[in-house]
């Protein structure tokens, strides 16, 4: 199954992560150079969630991003999920 949060869209995406040599001035060195950049790819915070909808008086069963849920705590998660397109 696709890493995807089911509210935000937040998917996985790809970054540089930077290679550098050397010791710091501040340490006593010459400096800090770069040496290489590597791709690598970073992952959103998904929690499977089971969600209890009072408005429909059952569980919804979610693939969320930890920003996902803050967002359903604070606007509630009927309001939440049919903004989404999920109801």
């Amino acid at each position: 199954m696709a890493r995807i949060c089911s509210i935000r869209g937040t998917r996985v995406r790809s970054a540089g992560k930077i290679h550098r040599s050397g010791l710091a001035k501040k340490k006593g060195g010459i400096g800090r150079h770069v040496t290489k950049v590597v791709k690598r790819t970073v992952s959103p915070n998904l929690q499977t969630k089971r969600i209890w909808v009072s408005e429909l008086g059952q569980y919804v069963r979610l693939k969320l991003s930890c920003r996902a849920l803050k967002t359903m705590n604070k606007n509630g998660a009927y309001a939440t999920l049919k903004k989404a397109g999920l109801l």
